[in-house]
């Protein structure tokens, strides 16, 4: 059995333990900052709402805390070869569904907001269905459970965490009062939910 960089030292020496933290920040800066479509839905739920963005959020998180789980108990087991094409195919459905959801929504009022449960629901399924985070919790999440274990992981939810408050703040008293901005991010993001649609289509194929 592989044994991480904490459990080589068992009385937990500082230096490995924060270095087993430090790159969990990182990892988890790593799998929130960039474009993607769930930010891409917390921006657009941040417009309309504060409460609606940071719900999406913890959402995108409760996700990646089921799939986070899911590989550290999985850790030597998990063959994404076999199943990677139907994962890109039910995320290019739903990422499809969401966007078109987000453009008739946009459309029709752009002061409605769904209820705490659906804004929190909704962002579990994207979360669960979105290939990016799968793939990367398969990969890049599974290669370092081995590296710092429970403290790594630590370290990874904190800074989704710090991330999913701090990021749809911005977004929402970024556009308050500024009509033509809020607009601006709403269909900017829905685009870009339906241009990951696509490439996770066209990644099924």
């Amino acid at each position: 059995m592989l044994k991480t960089a904490v459990d080589h030292h068992p009385r937990g020496g500082p230096t490995q333990v924060a270095y087993a933290l430090a790159l969990g920040l990182v990892l988890g800066f790593s799998l929130t900052i960039p474009p993607g479509p769930m930010n891409a839905l917390i921006a657009a739920r941040a417009v309309r709402g504060l409460r609606s963005g940071i719900l999406t959020g913890f959402g995108a998180m409760s996700a990646d805390l089921v799939l986070g789980i899911v590989v550290y108990a999985l850790r030597a087991t998990v063959d994404l070869s076999s199943i990677v094409r139907y994962v890109y195919a039910v995320g290019a459905i739903v990422m499809a569904v969401f966007g078109y959801r987000l453009l008739t929504r946009s459309e029709a009022s752009a002061t409605v907001d769904l209820d705490s449960v659906s804004v929190y629901s909704q962002a579990v399924v994207v979360g669960l269905s979105n290939p990016f985070q799968i793939v990367w919790w398969l990969t890049a999440g599974l290669a370092f459970a081995y590296l710092g274990g429970l403290v790594l992981f630590g370290g990874l939810f904190a800074a989704i965490l710090v991330w999913i408050l701090a990021f749809p703040y911005a977004i929402h008293f970024g556009t308050r009062n500024r009509p033509r901005i809020s607009r601006a991010v709403v269909y900017g993001s829905t685009a870009l939910l339906f241009a990951f649609a696509a490439y996770f289509a066209l990644l099924a194929l």
